[in-house]
């Protein structure tokens, strides 16, 4: 049986509505694919408050969750990812990146330009849509 991961990831925009992308860095699992940063979400803790400590120990952001914005299910090769994108609100900070080796603000219409990993991808097309 494989193993199953709980992620939250945040969907951040900015003033004009364009939507904060992170690469992975090449050494991790699913190196050179976008995504929404995030992380694993802790056992004792909610979605919302893994997602904003997933942002500020990835990007030095803090935020404030405001709602979810959808949830899917990948099945990757070697696990199992339950994904819940989060809607946040930037608090103050400015971009540092500590788990990432690029970050880029994009439109929406845009976001199919990129590589993104799959658990991601139904949120892309969402968002274009």
């Amino acid at each position: 049986m494989k193993k199953e991961i709980n992620v939250a990831a945040a969907i951040i925009k900015d003033h004009s509505g364009k939507i904060l992308c992170t690469l992975r860095k090449n050494s991790n699992p699913l190196g050179n694919f976008w995504e929404f940063p995030g992380g694993k979400i802790e056992k004792d803790e909610t979605s919302f408050e893994a997602i904003e400590r997933e942002i500020y120990e990835e990007l030095n952001l803090k935020v404030v969750a405001k709602n979810t914005y959808m949830k899917n299910t990948h099945e990757y090769k070697e696990v199992i990812v339950n994904l819940i994108l989060i809607e946040c609100d930037v608090l103050e900070g400015t971009i540092i990146l500590n788990d990432h080796s690029a970050f880029l603000w994009l439109k929406t219409e845009n976001l199919s330009s990129l590589v993104w990993a799959p658990a991601d991808i139904p949120a892309v097309k969402k968002l274009m849509s």
